[in-house]
């Protein structure tokens, strides 16, 4: 069996999902070729029951050829108003920038993306009366904490330099979260929100430049990890699939207008010791870690923290990660071997 087919299966394992709740209903889903919209994406078309999937996408060709014709696509940009005919019972909101160069290089069209399309699906979602809308935020909103704030509960909010252009992405996912909140308080749209730790596993886009892709195709080309930064950042994880089991938790089970951090506590590590974890014991110590640390962000990396992210309040929904660190490094390297 492929990994990932593994991994959708584990998924709908989880009986804590009210999965009931979701047959025979119409879900929307923005960011469907991303990471997690498409993971959600296969995920529901294996369940089935009876869902009708609707899609936002900008490159319709693209779009089904990574998701098929098993769904309805909507063609349109996020910053711009959302016409789907017919009731919609869910909402799971994932669009947003994910390359931290092009969030340093464009941070004007970075908060678009992420303020205007927010607030566009939250304008749809008032008038379709939607049951649930999901809103995948993410860790950084936390900003610059430091090691006495840990752990950081939902509740704990650190420094974002204003002045940084990088800034224009942690910023973008607070004034998002707090749009969110006030839709649901003044509005009464069923708004929840999830804060992703650093996702990553099977189901990864061949062109995902992220970290933790960078460490794996290391160990698969045979050759050393190369850090551009000191790598003091504590980087906090979750598994993909652990990541979608959270998200139709929050959406299924959460509190209207909270958020909720998804990530495996245990295996908060900074940036170094995930490297070294890579090199040691995935790699079985073929492969070694380099510095090559630039004067200047060319990269456009966000500032150094020291985040423990705090999953407790998810936990209380019944929600438990199920993949540590290294068996993910594992599986996502059988995942990449398998889509060579």
């Amino acid at each position: 069996m492929k990994i990932l087919d593994s991994d959708i299966k584990a998924i709908l394992s989880d009986h804590n999902i009210p999965w009931g709740m979701l047959d025979h209903s119409t879900i929307l889903v923005t960011g469907a070729t991303g990471l997690i919209g498409s993971l959600i994406i296969r995920t529901l078309l294996y369940y089935g029951h009876n869902i009708k999937i609707y899609a936002l996408v900008r490159d319709q060709e693209k779009a089904r050829a990574l998701l098929g014709d098993s769904i309805h696509y909507v063609r349109g940009d996020i910053r711009y108003p959302l016409h789907v005919e017919g009731q919609i019972e869910y909402v799971i909101h994932c669009a947003a920038v994910t390359t931290s160069k092009y969030m340093y290089s464009n941070p004007v069209e970075t908060l678009e993306i992420s303020i205007w399309g927010t607030k566009n699906i939250l304008d749809f979602s008032r008038n379709k009366g939607i049951k649930s809308v999901l809103y995948v935020s993410s860790m950084e909103v936390y900003g610059k904490t430091t090691a006495e704030d840990n752990p950081i509960t939902e509740k704990k909010m650190g420094y974002v330099d204003l002045a940084d252009p990088r800034s224009s992405y942690p910023e973008g996912k607070r004034v998002c979260e707090l749009l969110g909140c006030s839709y649901f308080r003044e509005f009464g749209i069923p708004v929840k929100i999830v804060r992703l730790a650093q996702t990553f596993g099977a189901g990864v886009s061949t062109h995902d430049n992220r970290a933790p892709i960078q460490f794996a195709r290391c160990v698969l080309d045979d050759r050393d990890i190369v850090l551009h930064t000191h790598g003091h950042t504590m980087s906090n994880f979750c598994y993909t699939a652990d990541a979608i089991r959270a998200i139709l938790t929050v959406l299924l089970k959460g509190k209207n207008g909270e958020a909720y951090n998804v990530c495996y506590d245990a295996e908060s590590r900074t940036i170094l010791e995930i490297a070294k974890l890579v090199a040691n014991q995935v790699s079985q110590g073929r492969i070694k870690v380099q510095f090559d640390i630039p004067k200047e962000n060319v990269f456009g990396y966000a500032a150094e923290t020291n985040t423990r992210l705090c999953s407790q309040k998810l936990e209380e929904l019944g929600w438990f990660p199920r993949i540590g660190m290294k068996e993910a490094y594992t599986r996502l390297l059988q995942y990449l071997m398998e889509t060579v």
